[in-house]
């Protein structure tokens, strides 16, 4: 049995997602972030990503991690890949070079994609954000964020998919990427493509069953 630590809302949302896609029969431990709570070690604290239980599991104390028959394994975008490969499908690569390009593509919104719209959604939920320093911040990333949108675009004008001709984990991971600047709407305005993936990659049963689930939890 699969076992999935994380609450759906954190970067284990991307592994859930997978898990609905797949089909795979899981248990869900919700491990909330510490920063979260305002006592992370009171007696009646949620399980936690410094709790002890959860460290002897993850001694890095990060969320998602999962459990695959005793394979310990971290890092959201990795455990993605790793379970389309396993349980293959379509979703998984057919040829080595799509498995590599499912890698690249993967890395590339992790190195490339992320730090920039992770400032995006951070600032958006905060306070902060209505300062004039939250404004330049945005703008900033946004701004950083033109050339990967132009580029994706680009490349998403021939098939309509990261990889290949079909959804794969490939689109999966670089949507979850990619939902972090969903309210730049001058970046999906100028990338008409990317609006039209991302939105397909989200009207998925498997996407709106997690969204349902993340919805559901307090925030």
């Amino acid at each position: 049995m699969l076992t999935i630590y994380g609450v759906y809302r954190s970067r284990a949302s991307r592994n859930y997602w997978l898990a609905g896609e797949l089909g795979l029969p899981f248990a869900s431990v919700p491990v909330i972030q510490a920063y979260r709570l305002d006592d992370r070690q009171a007696a009646d604290a949620p399980l936690n990503t410094r709790s002890p239980e959860f460290l002897s599991v993850n001694p890095t104390g990060l969320v998602p991690c999962i459990d695959d028959g005793g394979f310990v394994m971290t890092e959201s975008l990795a455990i993605n890949l790793y379970l389309a490969r396993k349980h293959g499908g379509p979703l998984s690569g057919r040829t080595v070079t799509e498995e590599a390009e499912m890698l690249q593509w993967t890395m590339w919104a992790a190195t490339q994609v992320e730090p920039h719209a992770v400032k995006i959604v951070l600032l958006h939920n905060a306070k902060s954000a209505e300062s004039e320093e939250g404004h330049r911040t945005i703008r900033g990333a946004a701004e950083a964020l033109a050339t990967c949108f132009a580029r994706l675009d680009a490349h998403l004008a021939a098939t309509g998919h990261v990889v290949g001709d079909r959804f794969t984990v490939a689109d999966l991971n670089v949507a979850e990427v990619f939902r972090y600047a969903m309210s730049q709407k001058q970046l999906f305005e100028a990338a008409p493509n990317v609006a039209a993936w991302l939105a397909a990659c989200q009207a998925r049963p498997a996407f709106k069953a997690m969204m349902a689930a993340r919805q559901g939890e307090p925030e």
